[in-house]
């Protein structure tokens, strides 16, 4: 398909040579590129890993949601192709910008890659083109600093000259049911013309394409999904800690409510959260919202439940240990299972595991983990070990893939403290596993 028309001399542009340019090739822009090349579109990723635009390009897959064979497929068959030129650019129809937004240090907002990346694109933007961001970010990103970069280096109007418009990613890595295909897409433009571009673009490749007024309401709807995961685990955490000191067991309670038909949303208590937007996102609208001279105290409160809870989990394994082996955390020998973020991937972003190692470690215990997924963490300088239960003190439960058995588990270990209900029925009323 050709460039989207515009109001401006941008309708005469020659069509272009790439229908598709996506910038980042990760877990937002590997899959992007996936769905668009199946749809017959011709597609460019870029990225500044030479190393890894060198495997795309041999069709081995950086991303586990897209395997290597369909990678591959793509790469041969359909010609997607990927470069760490941005003049490549120049000769798309389209650019989509999948890049990380991640949070500094303070938690605030850190849109460094993004901007310096769009100032890349604006020296090459021309008459015809459609900008969409994806990357999650605060309300008003597009508007008040992409579109300001983009028009000054280009020299071209948005609205005019070309289209912009965001469109939130709503990736959920390891999942086969909901994928970047049959996920609704939301798209929402600086003017009613770049959100009927960008529609049409995702349109031609994404089962269902829901349109909203601004890009702003698109920026907000991403946040909020995530945020209502957010205070709902948070809650459900509380409610866990509670548990523990009125002796009643948090997964059958919420086991119990889920049988209502109605009116209740089942969540899960855990260790904390990780991911690339759960623990980061609330952050984008409470810092936003401090511009207006707004506490978010809700969704503030949440986050500190959530971001408390590797400190709690790391005193219910001393307690353990201490009540349950008669050892001290300092003189015990602990092997996490699971490093992982959440079960059966090898993303460890934000992972709540990295931060129990490193309070476990803190505490003088000598820390192994096993993970199926993860070979190596390099930031903890580990790297997965074999799973011996019976070799350690005590075997934490972090994350809960599959594949394990954690019968097996149980019957082996001196000591197992569950953390996802994952020995489910095997731990239930076993004094040597103790649960969140």
């Amino acid at each position: 398909m050709s460039a989207p028309e515009t109001t401006s001399s941008a309708a005469a542009v020659e069509p272009p040579a790439v229908d598709v340019a996506i910038v980042g090739a990760g877990y937002v822009g590997v899959p992007l590129a996936q769905v668009f090349a199946e749809a017959g579109r011709s597609v460019v990723l870029l990225d500044v890993d030479a190393e890894r635009v060198a495997q795309i390009n041999r069709g081995e897959s950086v991303i586990e949601d897209v395997p290597s064979e369909v990678l591959a497929r793509l790469v041969s068959d359909r010609g997607l192709r990927a470069t760490t030129d941005y003049d490549v650019l120049r000769d798309a129809g389209a650019i989509l910008i999948a890049l990380p937004t991640p949070l500094s240090s303070q938690r605030e907002p850190d849109l460094s890659i993004l901007l310096g990346a769009a100032r890349e694109i604006a020296t090459r933007l021309r008459p015809g083109q459609l900008v969409v961001l994806e990357s999650t970010t605060y309300p008003g990103t597009t508007r008040d600093e992409l579109l300001p970069l983009l028009e000054e280096g280009s020299g071209l109007r948005a609205g005019t000259d070309f289209h912009l418009a965001f469109s939130p990613e709503r990736v959920d890595p390891g999942r086969t049911d909901w994928t970047t295909k049959n996920v609704p897409k939301v798209v929402g433009g600086i003017d009613e013309a770049s959100t009927e571009a960008a529609a049409r673009l995702y349109g031609s490749a994404i089962d269902e394409v829901h349109t909203v007024s601004s890009p702003e309401a698109a920026e907000l709807t991403k946040l909020l999904e995530n945020i209502f995961r957010t205070v709902n685990i948070a809650l459900v955490n509380e409610l866990a800690r509670l548990c523990q000191r009125l002796g009643i067991d948090v997964w059958e309670v919420v086991e119990a409510a889920a049988t209502k038909p109605f009116g209740f949303m089942s969540f899960r208590p855990g260790p904390g959260l990780g991911g690339h937007c759960i623990p980061i996102d609330p952050f984008y609208l409470t810092w936003k919202a401090r511009e207006v001279d707004f506490q978010t105290e809700f969704i503030e409160l949440a986050g500190r439940v959530n971001r408390s809870m590797p400190y709690y989990c790391r005193s219910l394994i001393s307690q353990a240990l201490n009540h349950g082996a008669g050892k001290a955390l300092s003189q015990s020998r602990v092997l996490v299972l699971g490093i992982a973020y959440k079960p059966d991937i090898a993303d460890v972003r934000e992972s709540p595991a990295l931060k129990i190692v490193e309070l476990l470690q803190g505490a003088g215990a000598t820390v192994s983990y096993h993970d199926p997924h993860v070979a190596a963490v390099t930031e903890l300088g580990l790297e997965s070990v074999p799973l011996e239960p019976a070799a350690y003190d005590a075997v934490v439960i972090v994350t809960d893939h599959s594949g394990i058995d954690y019968a097996a588990l149980v019957e082996e270990a001196a000591l197992v403290i569950d953390l996802r209900n994952a020995t489910g029925p095997a731990g239930n009323g076993t004094a040597k596993v103790w649960k969140l």
